[in-house]
């Protein structure tokens, strides 16, 4: 769904502005072109979202829908991911109140909004981005057929960074005159870009086939970037398989947290595996022993969040010395070293 970018948006972050459950909302804070009235957080009412916590977002924060409203908000996004993707019943009134009072809403959660709101719309709209569509071909690794690279973002975690790369890197490729297609995966790509597949909404069988059919779809660029989700270390995760045999990727970049020796809760009892094996094996699963498109990891873009400037550049160096790759906080020290190494290939 491509929406006007004039349209005013406000975040509904309640009790999430300071924690990760509120990543919907950060990654619409560094990445969207519509203009933020505001987020809405009671906590921290009557400050700007870098006086509340630590993100470069002069944005004000406000403490309910009515002021959200009084401040010219458009569309109210839900900015939160709760624990399994689902609806808390205290979102009831919240929501109610913004659509009774003509804005729209868009959706991120596995819930469908529209069948329990839909009676409350007037010119407004519901958009529920985790909808996919009826069904999605097999996958037959036609991808492998194109010509052009592709650039799949794995993580040795959940949560690791791969949209917020990804995008960088796009974002960058583009503006370096390079013909790059991204494709979304995950609730926030598909805000952002307008468009994508919702994979963890996707049946099992169909998954695979689903990639496929997006990455054929943008097979006019030089460059692709698949946005990825999961881990392969982690079990409770089963989206980097049917991303690698929809993509058929040439290439990997690596998205690792810095500062975490174990997977986040609630598998902390887990450790992350070595940074080197983890890479081989994704690359031995792309290649499936010879059979599939071969894909080489040629960077490793870190989050150094909770690193002091110097711990993080010894971290970065380190890991180049164990993986002999190019290695960077993309946010922290900028994107040209992995963009270096996408034009090289």
């Amino acid at each position: 769904m491509m929406m006007d970018q004039n349209k005013r948006i406000c975040l509904y972050m309640e009790g999430a502005l300071d924690n990760d459950s509120g990543k919907m909302g950060f990654g619409l804070m560094r990445f969207s072109k519509h203009p933020i009235a505001c987020v809405i957080d009671s906590k921290y009412a009557g400050k700007t979202v870098d006086e509340a916590v630590d993100l470069p977002y002069n944005i004000p924060v406000v403490a309910s829908v009515k002021e959200a409203i009084a401040m010219q908000s458009e569309i109210m996004v839900l900015g939160i991911a709760p624990s399994g993707g689902r609806f808390p019943m205290e979102w009831d009134e919240p929501v109610s109140q913004a659509l009774t009072h003509g804005l729209s809403l868009i959706n991120g959660l596995h819930d469908d909004l529209n069948s329990r709101f839909g009676h409350l719309l007037k010119q407004n709209f519901i958009w529920d981005v985790r909808k996919p569509k009826p069904s999605y071909p097999i996958a037959t690794a036609k991808a492998a057929e194109l010509k052009n690279k592709r650039i799949l973002m794995i993580g040795t975690d959940m949560a690791a960074g791969k949209m917020t790369a990804g995008l960088e890197l796009y974002a960058e490729l583009q503006t370096n005159g390079i013909k790059t297609g991204f494709v979304p995966t995950g609730q926030i790509g598909i805000t952002l870009m307008g468009n994508g597949i919702p994979l963890d909404a996707i049946k099992v069988d169909q998954a695979a086939g689903a990639v496929e059919e997006a990455v054929l779809e943008q097979a006019n660029n030089d460059i692709i970037i698949i946005e990825g989700q999961g881990s392969l270390a982690h079990p409770g995760s089963t989206a980097t398989l049917p991303l690698i045999r929809g993509s058929q990727p040439t290439h990997f970049i690596l998205c690792h947290k810095a500062a975490h020796a174990n997977l986040r809760y609630p598998v902390s009892h887990i450790a992350i595996p070595p940074i080197d094996e983890f890479i081989k094996l994704n690359e031995a699963l792309a290649s499936v022993c010879g059979s599939l498109q071969p894909a080489k990891t040629i960077g490793i873009a870190l989050n150094t969040v909770g690193l002091t400037k110097e711990e993080a550049q010894n971290k970065i160096a380190e890991i180049e010395q164990q993986t002999g790759i190019p290695t960077t906080d993309m946010i922290r020290f900028g994107p040209k070293k992995l963009v270096k190494a996408v034009q090289e290939i």
